[in-house]
């Protein structure tokens, strides 16, 4: 039996995002599956790819409450996959990062899934508890902002990719990649 496929299909604006799609990526690697990371502004490259992967996890900023616009638009092109039903029943995943804590991340993951439903996909949720939301929590902890659709991340404005999202988040973006790759690995 061949090792299972996850595509991890993303926009990043300021490398916050892409620094998310990489832990990600790191983290379905290291749950044994082959990986790739595409970004949306190379997709044309990689149909072949998605239509071959067991898991696509999407990956979007959250701007203005919504997904990028770049993402939007790669969201848009896959209206052929869709016509097709070329995706159904695969894994769907989803991540976001913004500058603020709430930031109306929960809008952009909603869009993402309702996005993978329209595509017939089967959506994996984060499945961690919440973290840092008790007197003995720190931001430290992972899931540290609490989501259960997806990966949520907060990155602060003035600060480069390099630094921000915080660990936490990055670890948090990476075992939502083991996660789905452990489930990828469960299905025939």
């Amino acid at each position: 039996m061949s090792k299972k496929l996850v595509a991890v299909v993303y926009h990043s604006g300021y490398g916050h995002t892409k620094v998310l799609a990489e832990q990600v990526h790191q983290g379905a690697l290291d749950a044994g599956t082959e990986a790739v990371l595409v970004a949306v502004g190379d997709v044309d490259e990689h149909w072949d790819t998605l239509a071959k992967a067991d898991a696509i996890i999407f990956g979007s900023p959250t701007y203005m409450g919504s997904v990028s616009a770049d993402f939007k638009a790669f969201m848009d092109k896959s209206s052929k996959v869709w016509a097709e039903q070329g995706w159904k029943d695969k894994l769907a995943a989803g991540f976001t990062n913004s500058g603020s804590m709430s930031g109306d991340k929960l809008n952009t993951l909603i869009q993402l899934s309702v996005f993978a439903a329209q595509q017939s996909m089967l959506w994996v949720s984060l499945g961690l508890m919440p973290g840092n939301n008790s007197t003995q929590g720190s931001p430290d902890d992972i899931n540290r902002i609490g989501g259960y659709l997806g990966a949520m991340a907060q990155s602060n404005t003035d600060q480069g990719a390099d630094v921000a999202p915080p660990q936490s988040d990055r670890e948090t973006a990476r075992l939502l990649g083991v996660r789905v790759a452990e489930i990828a690995k469960k299905f025939n």
